[in-house]
Order: structure tokens, then sequence, then C-alpha cells
């Protein structure tokens, strides 16, 4: 392929673009973590041929040294988003003892090299865009990415267009990350890009911006989200936190100002004369790259990412529309609200920003109470244009506690403990409801006295399932099987799995795949048994414990097939 340059892997309804980073569903966009795209593309790229895990730790993580569980989870989370098991839609084979294989057709798109320079290869695939209303009637576009738990409102600042923001793969990449951990949620404010026009006499203020996201949070069913602003998005998203503290989660403002223009009391802003000859700059050369060399200069001498900001801002505002903004902008000084902010906040950024000096944003970060400031190396505004991953970074440590990025693959602390799963089958017929409800408390009751007994952790109990964790396999076999026998007494059953491994531990959660494959192996057991691990197998050798074994099992989502052993009955306490 010495002519041609690989641009894309197509399989299925799935298309992993290596230039981009990004992989689409369709023409949906799928955010995957970092360090997970890098396991697929791996596997991509070497198809048909089975990589042992030390080869994909080579590949994904070179010249770091990680835990082999990290691996693991990204197999998991790409089985996940690619939707294996589907209707019987398998992409990555396990290979039991070697390791991984990517088994399904690709089609392979490429086309001719750039000519030098390299172009800078445009990101064409968006996310639905969609229409909430506002007060007056207006119509505010907006788009959301990403499933995560957390809902995070992006403000771009000056103008923005939603669909053409993709077009420009930094800027796909710094998007795509944040919907990694969040449900993104991006809208063009009234007046720009996809929303409705409106006369240069009624562009929004801070305040009718505050109600336009309060309109699209309720449209998304968001009632409470995280803002985060760049640049001029940073005193509206002040003014949010502010006024809304109910409706918001934690605020983010990267590269902002408390006060857009000089003055004595404020001496980091342009002043009356620099912002004159902003405006005639504008009103001469607007359809051009304005301001670039001050908002992206490390890549103000690039072709195509000129051409690519030029666009963005005409298709952005119409001249009138953004000399008005930049007006209006000039006017903003929320030093007076800052300080009444009383949420989280993260205040970031570049110590030689080009645009917005840092005084600015070390000014910021001391009026807001507690607010964290992170001042990071750098020239570009754009937080997309140059070393992105570090605001990425911070900004996701401080909105979800951990980093996926590079360099930060650890984001749990990690113990080695026994697991039981137990499933509670249907109670047999009671005569009534009471009867049926006061069953399922007799036996929760008893199960916790088990647990006590042996010294067993709950972790979880429902009407139908128990969760727990064990400093010791014996005790935890014991456990179970007493589980299991006082569910018959009650006239019910119940079967578990049991394993010893490393789990994942945020805070009172525990999660990772110990606890995957005990849920697991309690689904592939009967009624009354208790099946265990290979490995439990050998640590309570010597116990008295007995079993049998029931053979090699393929677990749904991990990795390998699992040797599986029933209790035999009759082990006492």
């Amino acid at each position: 392929m010495s002519s041609q340059t690989t641009q894309a892997y197509v399989f299925g309804q799935f298309r992993v673009d290596a230039g981009k980073r990004l992989l689409f569903a369709r023409d949906e966009l799928v955010a995957l973590a970092p360090k997970a795209f890098d396991t697929l593309l791996a596997l991509v790229e070497n198809r048909g041929t089975v990589l042992s895990k030390d080869e994909l730790m080579r590949l994904v993580w070179a010249d770091q040294i990680v835990e082999e569980n990290n691996l693991a989870q990204n197999i998991h989370l790409i089985r996940k988003s690619l939707g294996e098991g589907c209707e019987g839609v398998k992409y990555i084979e396990t290979i039991p003892k070697r390791g991984y294989r990517f088994v399904a057709d690709i089609e392979v798109l490429t086309e001719p090299p750039p000519a030098a320079p390299a172009a800078r290869t445009p990101a064409v695939t968006k996310p639905k865009t969609q229409y909430a209303t506002s007060t007056g009637g207006v119509n505010i576009a907006y788009q959301v990415i990403g499933t995560g738990p957390l809902d995070l409102v992006f403000v771009m600042g000056w103008v923005s267009h939603l669909e053409y923001s993709w077009q420009d793969p930094s800027f796909a990449r710094f998007l795509t990350r944040l919907a990694s951990f969040s449900r993104l949620i991006l809208f063009d404010k009234r007046g720009t890009g996809l929303s409705d026009a409106v006369p240069l006499s009624e562009l929004p203020t801070l305040e009718q911006r505050v109600t336009d996201v309060q309109a699209v949070m309720d449209a998304v069913g968001s009632e409470r989200a995280a803002l985060l602003g760049v640049s001029e998005g940073g005193p509206m998203c002040g003014l949010f936190a502010a006024t809304a503290p109910e409706r918001t989660e934690a605020l983010v403002m990267i590269g902002s100002y408390a006060k857009r223009l000089w003055s004595e009391d404020y001496p980091w802003g342009p002043t009356e004369q620099e912002r004159a000859d902003f405006m005639n700059e504008m009103k001469k050369n607007w359809g051009g790259p304005i301001g670039i060399e001050e908002r992206a200069p490390t890549l103000a001498a690039d072709p195509q990412f000129r051409e690519w900001w030029g666009a963005y801002l005409r298709m952005g505002a119409s001249p009138a529309a953004a000399m008005a903004l930049t007006q209006m902008n000039a006017e903003v000084d929320v030093r007076g609200v800052l300080p009444s902010i009383r949420v989280p906040a993260l205040v970031i950024h570049r110590k030689d920003d080009a645009c917005l000096h840092v005084g600015g944003g070390r000014f910021v970060a001391s009026l807001i109470p507690g607010a964290k400031y992170v001042e990071l190396e750098g020239k570009d505004h754009l937080p997309f244009v140059g070393a992105q991953d570090e605001i990425l970074d911070e900004i996701e440590e401080f909105l979800t506690g951990a980093r996926t990025g590079a360099g930060a693959e650890r984001l749990f602390d990690r113990v080695l403990t026994t697991v039981i799963f137990v499933l509670f089958d249907q109670p047999a017929a009671a005569a009534s409801v009471q009867g049926r409800r006061e069953m399922k408390e007799l036996h929760q009751s008893y199960a916790r006295r088990e647990l006590s007994l042996f010294r067993g952790k709950e972790i979880e109990m429902t009407d139908d399932h128990l969760f727990a964790t064990f400093d010791g396999p014996a005790r935890a076999i014991r456990c179970a099987l007493a589980i299991a026998d006082a569910t018959a007494r009650l006239g019910m059953r119940a079967r578990a799995g049991l394993h010893t491994g490393e789990c994942d531990v945020t805070g009172e959660t525990i999660g990772g795949l110990t606890v995957q494959l005990c849920e697991s192996m309690a689904r592939l057991a009967s009624s009354g048994e208790v099946l265990i691990s290979h490995t439990v197998k050998d640590l309570v050798a010597g116990s008295g414990i007995e079993f049998e074994p029931r053979g090699a099992h393929a677990v749904e989502s991990l990795p390998g097939e699992w040797r599986l052993f029933v209790v035999a009955r009759g082990v006492g306490k």
C-alpha cells in the first residue's frame, strides 16, 4: 500500500477512522475512551491475527506499565459499544490462553496521500441537530452525544455552528472525548449558527443565554448539569451557576474572563482602541480567518485550518451579527457575580494565551469561592488546538474523579477479594400479596444473618439478588450454601456464583470483571447450586470442601473460557 494511505476501516454498520481517531455507527458518532479506541484500532489493523495480551499491551500502552485488567476492561467496553451478542453478532474472538482476534470482514477505505504540507482530514459525520423552543418562540439548535452519567453543557465563545464544528478533526476529537465520560449537550446561541436568526437589537444578553440553556436542558430532560464555558462562554456559565445553583452540578471555565475591556482595576483586557481596531478588521475582512493569530497561533499558518476557521465564522454569524455580538461582549462584567457562586468550580488558563491574558484567568479563580485553578503551558486560546489532552484530563478528573486519558490508566483502587452473587428465584405462590412480601422480607433477614455469621460484607440486596464480598473463599462458599438452604426452607430457590479476583473500588462501589463473572456464573447455575471458579477451587484446597466439575464455559462479555465447579452438598458450617 505504498501509493495509498488508509483512511478508514468499515465492518457491519461501523466505521473506524484511524486518522481522526473516531468510531461511527452509520452516521452517528460513538463515544469511546481513547485507550479503548487504541485497542480497537490495534485489533482491526491486525485483523485475522491472534494478538496476545502482551502484544496488545505493548501496542496500546507503549512505554507505560499498567495492569492487565485494563486490557480486559477495554475489550469489554469495545464489545459493549459494538453491540456484540445482539442477534449473534461477533467482532472480537477470544482465543483461550492466547489472546484476541478481530474476526469480522473489513473493507479498507483508501485515498491518495495528501500533498505537503499534510492536509487536515475533516470530520464529516456529526450528531443529529434538534431544536428547543425558548422565550419569544425562538428555536435553539442543539445536539446530544454520549451516554455518560453526568450531563455536561458545552458553551462555545463568540460565535458557533453546531454542524460545522465537527468538520475540524481536532474540535471533533475534543468534543468526542468530553462525550466519552458524559452526556454532552451542545447548542448555538440565538442569532448564531443553526438557531433562529433574530434582529440585531435582540441578540442575546448573558441573561437571555441562561434562559436558552435552561430551555435546551428542559428539552433533553436534564434537571441538573455541569456547565463548561470557553472564552465568552465562561461568564455566561458563571451567571448560570450563580442564579440557578439547583440546576448546576459544577462549573468549568477555560480561557475566560470576568470583564472584557481594560480598566484601571482590570488591567488584563484590551483597551478601547484595541477593541475598535478589531471591529474595523471584522468590518473589512469578515469571511476570512479573523483573529486566528490570537486564537490558534500554532495553526495560524495551516492552510486547511485557516479555511475551516474562516468558514466556521461565516456560518456562525453574519458580518453585522458578529460585530453586534462583539460589541455586546465588550460590555460584559461579571466581577460582582462570581463571588456568589456556590458550586464546585474549575478554572483553566494557558500561561501564554495570546487572546486573553493569563492574569484574567487567575483573577476569575480568585473571585469564585473554593475554585480550583489550573495553569497549563501553551499559547493557543482555543482549547481544542494544541495539547488538548492536558485540558481534557483536568476536566474529566474534576467532574468524575478519574482520568482515562494518556498517563492515567488506573481509574480505581483495586483490591483482591472474594465475591458471591446470589440470585433468588420467585417464591412459591402465597396466599396473598402481603404473604409474598413477608416471605421476601424474611428471606432477606435470613441472608443477612448468614452474612453476619460468616463475616461477609453486604454490597447490595434486592428482592431478586444478593451481592456480597468476603476476605476468605472458604467462608464465602459456606455462606452461599447456608443462604441457599435457608431460602429453600422458605419455599424459594437460590443459585450462586463465586470467584476470587481483583475488584475496582470507588468509595463504597465495587465493580469490575470479578463481579461480572460472579453474576454470569449465578445465571449459569441451577436452582440450589453454588458455582465457583477454578481459582477458588485451588485456594480452598485442604478445606474439606468437595467439588464436581462443570466444564469450561465462555462467559458473556468476558475474556477466555472459565473452568467451573459445583460445590458438593453437605458442607457444614
